[in-house]
């Protein structure tokens, strides 16, 4: 009896331990909100710093990891041998080389397969792969930067399915390669295409074949797909640079479209940088672009939604831009309130109701003005966790009154010289943070950290 109930007492602290602890398994984590939702973090990181579980070599990209049953997974690029990458970032010569799929142990980063396929280069700041993969129970998802969209089989890393987009549907490359993070929603793999009624596909998870397809723009931008409750009824949002539009993500039926209209041509986002991740709290919806810069809707259902307030800036400087321009980061719409990286690296905090600037702050980015300065945002609690492009982490508060840094510690070396003039280097690829740890990668490597309070 004393044996059994030993054992019963092991197998609930087993559970409990377990339990606890939590997978990243795709874009902005499990619920793609940008939520850290595990317990029994470090409150400040200790005096001496950060050490790392394990560090393994890599190729370049700008994708995230996603970590999931004991098993990360990035994607990156290999030149071939005697080839280099163009010195102008925004050149698009043809650039050879490899992209992979990585399956890293989780417990010590060792390589448990790859999988690499040819992919010559043809678009800007041609480092490597965008999106960040999709992790199942026993597959893998993944976007290359020129269109190639993969199935592969978690355990073994052998191929199922292999979807060449430009070529399938007649869609050009975007000029910063395919970028939109996909989705899966039951059977549907959704994602970002392109060409004449194409710009959004659905792909049966299994097989590839297409579900169904949606939307024609000049481009089809680079926002991630994201589905929300609205209305009572599941709306996948989809934003390219003419409009924003919400479908039944099963069937693919439009429920409304509404124009960005911003400063662009045609109506259109200049330079087609629709990136940020569409954020919904309540009925209200915001959107925020480089050059265009912010827009809150008021959701009505699937009735066309109403136009509450966009920025009044007249571009990206930093004296013309009044609410938030953001290149790359999401956004986090929280409490009434918006916090967000603007255009030269300013950490903004604006009013959801009116757009109005509260503070803003250039600390946790670049610690001054800087073109794309950048850092990614994940809420933990009543905090946040902050990975700038300098390869700190760093543990901070905010309120509609201000700011608070908490602790700050250096991870990874930014490695990534297409960012500027003046030998900037820089990381602009988003960490996953999973059981209790945070995953980044630079060009060179991919790190995990552990967080775990003691």
């Amino acid at each position: 009896m004393r044996r059994s109930l030993l054992l019963s007492c092991l197998t609930l602290a087993i559970g409990v331990s377990t339990a606890s602890a939590d997978d990243w398994p795709q874009w902005l984590g499990p619920k793609r909100d940008g939520v850290w939702r595990e317990t029994g973090i470090v409150e400040k990181f200790p005096a001496g710093g950060l050490k790392a579980r394990w560090r393994t070599p890599i190729g370049a990209g700008y994708s995230g990891p996603s970590v999931a049953h004991g098993k990360v997974i990035i994607t990156d690029r290999v030149l071939h041998k005697g080839v280099a990458n163009p010195e102008n970032s925004f050149g698009r010569d043809t650039v050879k080389g490899v992209e992979r799929v990585l399956c890293l142990n989780e417990k010590d980063g060792s390589i448990v397969w790859k999988y690499e396929y040819e992919c010559p280069y043809q678009i800007a700041y041609p480092a490597g792969p965008r999106a960040s993969p999709i992790v199942t129970k026993d597959r893998v998802y993944t976007l290359g930067a020129m269109g190639d969209l993969l199935c592969l089989d978690l355990a073994k890393g052998t191929k199922i399915w292999h979807k060449k987009l430009p070529e399938e549907f007649e869609a050009n490359v975007p000029v910063w390669g395919f970028a939109g993070h996909p989705l899966l929603d039951d059977d549907r793999l959704i994602c970002l295409v392109g060409g004449n009624g194409s710009v959004v596909v659905a792909f049966h998870k299994d097989d590839g074949r297409e579900l169904w397809k949606k939307l024609s723009a000049k481009e089809p931008g680079y926002a991630p797909p994201m589905i929300y409750e609205i209305g009572g009824k599941r709306q996948l949002i989809l934003w390219h640079p003419e409009s924003i539009n919400a479908l039944d993500p099963q069937s693919g039926e439009l429920y409304w479209t509404q124009p960005y209209n911003g400063i662009g041509k045609k109506g259109m986002i200049k330079a087609g940088l629709s990136i940020p991740t569409p954020r919904l709290s309540g009925d209200r919806l915001f959107l925020t672009a480089f050059y265009n810069g912010p827009l809150m809707l008021k959701l009505n259902g699937v009735e066309k939604p109403e136009v509450l307030w966009r920025g009044k800036g007249s571009g990206e400087m930093p004296d013309d831009t009044d609410g938030l321009h953001s290149i790359m980061p999401t956004p986090v719409f929280k409490d009434g309130y918006i916090y967000g990286v603007c255009s030269y690296g300013e950490l903004r905090c604006l009013d959801a109701k009116t757009g109005e600037r509260k503070w803003s702050t250039h600390q946790y980015t670049t610690g001054k003005s800087v073109r794309w300065g950048n850092a990614f945002l994940v809420e933990h609690a009543d905090r946040y966790f902050l990975f700038n492009e300098g390869g700190d982490l760093i543990i901070a508060k905010f309120s509609p009154e201000g700011h608070k840094e908490i602790s700050r510690a250096n991870i990874l070396e930014p490695t990534n010289t297409m960012a500027g003039p003046q030998g900037r280097r820089v990381i602009w690829s988003h960490p996953a943070f999973a059981n209790r740890s945070v995953y980044a990668r630079n060009d060179k490597e991919i790190v995990c950290i552990p967080l775990a309070a003691n």
